[in-house]
Parts: structure tokens; C-alpha cells; sequence
């Protein structure tokens, strides 16, 4: 890891050309928000604009409007329900109002203080406030780390999840890890589960580190939850520096999402957490590498790291199988009449297949109702 002396915090880039900026990871960063806005030249001019959530709020709000204040910013904040369901355009036009109200300008920013559905409210709405305004990332959950890094910012609609958005790159990332210390244990797991997809698409060595250490990243273990969260971080950042805009190699971060995405939605965003419905995508994704004839021990590592970390492995047999088909065939996944998936090759790589049956996709989605084993 490279390691900042003066901020005492590990750094990476997400290399960009002129759009390029800092992924910070580290202790207390949140106290320290105002000096590093001042250092991304930030107008303390204009207001600037906290969005966060109910939970964030009482937890790491003061600290983080007080820093900004204190590097002479005027802040006004807006604060939404805790939860997948803040991700709409109600919301979204609530928030505008606020920016409007407050007086927000073209050299103004949105600061998205919270977890991933606050992380892709306030950026769409500083890809939307005036055709765009600058925006600081700084999450407060372990999920986060995969959706505060690339610039993918969108709400739900009630059939499709984050099908209204945009690629809107922040000015940086500030991600303090003693904020993490707060999550309940089902978040802490469910967050955990988009590290283990960045070593099951990318890098074995990586995704080998995080079973073998399961217990302490569990546990939060300084040490070893920031290598994890810089070598996760790593990973997305590689992926989206070669392709921004998903035109190819930036969709193996897909793996397990069409699944989890669909039974997302058949859950109305609220009955399994974002990780927790990845990783039962991630088991049908080798379930589907197993039955397309990939390497046979896809399946059984990838079951073994699902369950190390306690995450499902099957689907709620209330979930109705037509029902996740039909949600499926709304997602982005699906073209031309085609299921598109991330399919395992071997641990640490995939390929993007368009060509999946869909009596298969419903054959697999049948067994994961049923807790068929690998």
C-alpha cells in the first residue's frame, strides 16, 4: 500500500486523465474533510451541500459538518430515510429543493456522506444540479467501497434498480475506516461481499487472502480490513481507469449483480441487503460456470468463501421464480433478448457471456430457491 506520511492514510488514484482523484483510506479522515476539500481547491465562496441518512446522521454528521465549517465552508445539509427506498426521484427532487433553497451554484459540491444508496443519491443529484456540480465521496459502510469508487450514480425505479442515472466521477474518496466501526454485524457482512467479487473476478491471490482471513476481517481488524478495503478499491479502480463507461471490461464487476439485482427488487430494496443478494448471484453465477462446463472447482470455492463470511447462499423460497425472471429481464443486463452474465472462468477470472439460456437462468434460479448444494 502506498501510505501518505502527512495524512497517516493509504492513497490510490482512479486514473482518469484530467478527471483522475484520490481514493483516501484511512483513520478519522472525516475530522479532516475540510482540509481535504481545501486541498482539492473546493470554493468555500459558495455553499456546500451534505447529503446523508438518518442512521449517518446522528453518528458522523457534526463531525463532518463541523470539520468543513471550521475550513470556512457554509454547509447546508439534507437528510433522507435510511434504506435502499431513498434511492428515487422523489427523493432526488427533495434534494434539489434543498440545493436550491440553500443557494447552491455551478462552483458549489455535494458532499455524500453514508453508505451506498447516499453515495448514488447525492451523485446523481451533483450530475444533475445545474448539468453538474463537483462531489466528494465519503463512505461509512464497508459496501461502499465498491460503489463509492467509479462514478456510477443513479436512483431505483419500482421494476429496475439504478436504471435512471449517469457516470459522474467524484473530486475524491475519503474513506475513513473508523467509521466502519459503528456497522451492525449483518452490514459488516453483507459490505464484505463485494471484496470477495473483487478476488473472484480479478485476483486469486486476493480472493485466497480473504478467506484465509475471514475472523478478523469480520471482526474489523484494523490492519487487515484497510488492506482488504485498499485491495478491493485497487481492483475497481483498475477496472474503471481501462473502461469508465462499461462499454466492456468494466462489466465483470457485474458478477452475481443480475441475479442479486432481481431478487433486490422482488424484495422491494428492503428484505435483503445489497451484499447479502450479490452473493446469492455470485453462487448462481458458478452454478452457471459449472453447468457451461468451466473449471469444476468454481462452484465449491466460491460456496466456501459465501459461507466463511455468513452470507446466504440460497434464495427465500417466498421469492416467486417468475417473478425474479420478470425483474431480470428489466435489468441493464438483459439485451436483445439475451441474458448477459458474468460467468467464472476459473477463481479470479470471468467472461462476459450474452448468449445464456434463459431456461437455464430459470433452472438455476429454481435450485437456489431449493438450497441445491455444489
Amino acid at each position: 500500500m502506498h501510505i501518505n506520511e502527512q495524512l497517516q492514510a493509504a492513497e490510490l488514484r482512479v486514473e482518469l486523465g484530467d478527471r483522475s482523484y484520490p481514493i483516501w483510506i484511512g483513520s478519522k479522515l472525516v475530522e479532516r474533510l475540510g482540509e481535504l476539500c481545501l486541498s482539492k481547491q473546493l470554493s468555500t465562496k459558495s455553499p456546500m451541500m451534505i447529503i446523508t441518512d438518518t442512521h449517518v446522521e446522528a453518528l458522523h454528521l457534526s463531525t463532518a459538518k463541523q470539520s468543513l465549517e471550521a475550513a470556512g465552508y457554509r454547509v447546508a445539509v439534507h437528510v433522507v430515510p435510511a434504506g435502499e427506498s431513498s434511492k428515487s426521484l422523489s427523493h432526488l427532487e427533495a434534494c434539489i429543493t434543498t440545493a436550491l433553497e440553500a443557494g447552491l451554484d455551478r462552483k458549489s459540491a455535494v458532499v455524500a456522506l453514508g453508505g451506498g444508496v447516499v453515495g448514488d443519491l447525492a451523485g446523481f443529484v451533483a450530475a444533475s444540479y445545474m448539468r453538474g456540480v463537483r462531489f466528494i465521496q465519503v463512505p461509512t459502510t464497508i459496501l461502499a467501497h465498491d460503489s463509492s469508487v467509479g462514478g456510477k450514480v443513479a436512483v431505483n425505479h419500482p421494476l429496475a434498480k439504478n436504471i435512471i442515472g449517469a457516470f459522474y466521477q467524484p473530486e475524491m474518496v475519503v474513506y475513513d475506516t473508523s467509521t466502519l466501526l459503528t456497522l451492525p454485524l449483518r452490514e459488516v457482512r453483507a459490505g464484505l461481499a463485494e471484496m470477495l467479487k473483487h478476488g473472484l473476478i480479478w485476483d486469486q491471490r486476493f480472493a485466497d487472502w480473504c478467506l484465509e482471513h475471514a475472523d478478523e476481517l469480520l471482526s474489523l481488524r484494523e490492519e487487515v480490513l484497510q488492506y482488504g478495503l485498499y485491495a478491493g478499491c485497487a481492483v475497481k479502480a483498475q477496472v474503471v481507469s481501462k473502461d469508465e463507461r462499461e462499454q466492456d471490461l468494466r462489466a465483470i464487476l457485474n458478477l452475481g449483480h443480475t441475479i442479486g439485482h432481481a431478487l433486490e427488487a422482488v424484495g422491494q430494496y428492503g428484505e435483503l441487503l445489497h451484499g447479502e443478494a450479490i452473493s446469492i448471484g455470485m453462487i448462481g453465477s458458478a452454478m452457471l460456470a459449472e453447468r457451461l462446463g468451466e473449471a469444476a472447482d468454481i462452484l465449491p470455492y466460491t460456496r466456501r468463501m459465501i459461507e466463511a463470511f455468513g452470507l446466504p447462499t440460497q434464495i427465500p423460497a417466498s421469492y416467486d421464480t417468475e417473478d425474479i425472471m420478470s425483474a431480470m429481464m428489466h435489468d441493464k443486463k438483459f439485451s436483445e433478448g439475451e441474458m448477459v452474465f458474468v460467468v467464472p472462468t476459473a477463481i479470479g477470472k470471468v467472461e462476459i457471456r450474452r448468449d445464456v439460456p434463459v431456461a437455464l437462468v430459470r433452472e438455476i434460479v429454481d435450485e437456489l430457491k431449493g438450497g441445491a448444494r455444489g
